[in-house]
Parts: structure tokens; sequence; C-alpha cells
């Protein structure tokens, strides 16, 4: 079954003044990836449910809220409600995942599951059904900039085998070091949905940059 890769600019790189204007910048995205960071779960603050749901109302492309926070499930029904049009949350944040997903999925939006660097998806995947998209991290959660975690492409590779074989309906999406140097391995790996903060935000021309992007992408899925 042919994919088409689909790329979500994250805001972690853009201009935090001016928000309503870097979502315009970005209108040939497919989503764009909000990052919610509470200091508390990983140590950096972000933005919450108010610069959200403000940004909701003139962003050109639906919104991809990862909440790294603890408590997930008191906070990410909210998201889902303000218009989000996936809330993902934290594997390691809950222990009751199948009822968070259930909560957003109920409030109008994808539910997500994204796990850490270090935590195995063997042990999620019986969850992995109840959710719309895996987010498997490539770097550590908390900040932008970091480098890619290539070892993380082999839970990559067990999701996308799961998928194709029917075992379940799931978008695979990668979040950490996404550029053009990286891109090609994990679109080869399985990915559908790729994070990039500065390889499109630190372009001179995002729109420019998420071509380009997309194009090697399509052509390492081909390959």
């Amino acid at each position: 079954m042919s994919r088409e890769p689909l790329i979500a600019p994250s805001l972690l790189s853009a201009d935090f003044a001016r928000l309503g204007e870097e979502a315009q910048r970005v209108a040939d995205a497919d989503w764009l990836h909000f990052d919610v960071m509470d200091a508390h779960f990983v140590p950096n603050l972000t933005f919450g449910l108010p610069v959200m749901a403000a940004l909701q109302k003139v962003s050109p492309v639906p919104l991809d809220c990862h909440l790294m926070i603890e408590d997930p499930g008191r906070w990410a029904p909210g998201y889902a409600e303000a218009g989000a049009r996936n809330v993902t949350i934290h594997a390691e944040a809950t222990a009751d995942p199948r009822a968070v997903a259930r909560d957003i999925r109920a409030a109008g939006a994808l539910a997500g599951l994204a796990i850490k660097p270090g935590t195995p998806l063997e042990d999620h995947l019986d969850v992995l059904r109840d959710f719309d998209t895996l987010l498997v991290m490539s770097v550590e959660p908390g900040f932008g900039g970091q480098s890619f975690i290539a070892d993380v492409l082999t839970k990559v590779a067990t999701a996308r085998r799961l998928v194709d074989a029917g075992d379940m309906t799931l978008l695979v999406e990668i979040d950490g070091g996404i550029n053009a140097d990286t891109i090609e391995q994990a679109a080869e790996a399985g990915v559908d949905m790729f994070v990039a903060g500065s390889a499109v935000y630190g372009a001179e021309d995002p729109g420019t940059a998420i071509a380009a992007l997309r194009a090697q992408a399509a052509a390492a899925m081909r390959g």
C-alpha cells in the first residue's frame, strides 16, 4: 500500500512572539505540531490550552498537540474540545492510556500515544489499538534542536509491520532531529508523519523546506 509523507512543522522552533504569523508561514504543511510542556514531566515550560485555543482559530493547518505533561487525563480532553486534530499523551505519564484515549476521541480529536527513546514499544502494543497515532520520540522530550537518535527506528519498523499486516490502524509519527539528513532513513523505516522544527522554521522559506522534505521522504518510501 502506497503511503504519502505528511509534514508537521514544530512551533517549538518558531518565533513565540508571532505564533499566528508563524502558523501562516507553514500553510503548505499537513499538521502543525504544538508542544505542551509543564516543567514537571519534562524540564521545560512552553504553551498551554489558552494559547492553543487562540492559535487554532487562525491556523491554516490542523493542530497536532503533543502533551509532555503529568496527569494527561485531566488536561487532554480540553485540547480536543478546543479543536485540535490530534492530541498525543505520553505512555510514561499515565496508568490508564486507554481511558485517556477514549476521552480524547469522545471530545472530537484523534488520540495519540507517545513513547520516549528509552521506552520499549513492546510494553504498549496491547493499548495501541485504542489509538490513532503513535509518536516515536527520536530525541529526549523537553527541548528542540537535539540530535536524532537512530536506534528508535527499530520501534518504527515494528509498528509499520503491524499496521501493514492489518493488526492495527495507526499513523506512525516521529519527532526529534528530523531534517534533510535524517528524513530518508525515518521514511524507509516506516514513518508516515514527520515533525520538523528547525529544518522548517530555520529555513529562509518554510514552504520550500516543507516541499523538499516531503519530496525526500516520498522518494525514500518508493525506494
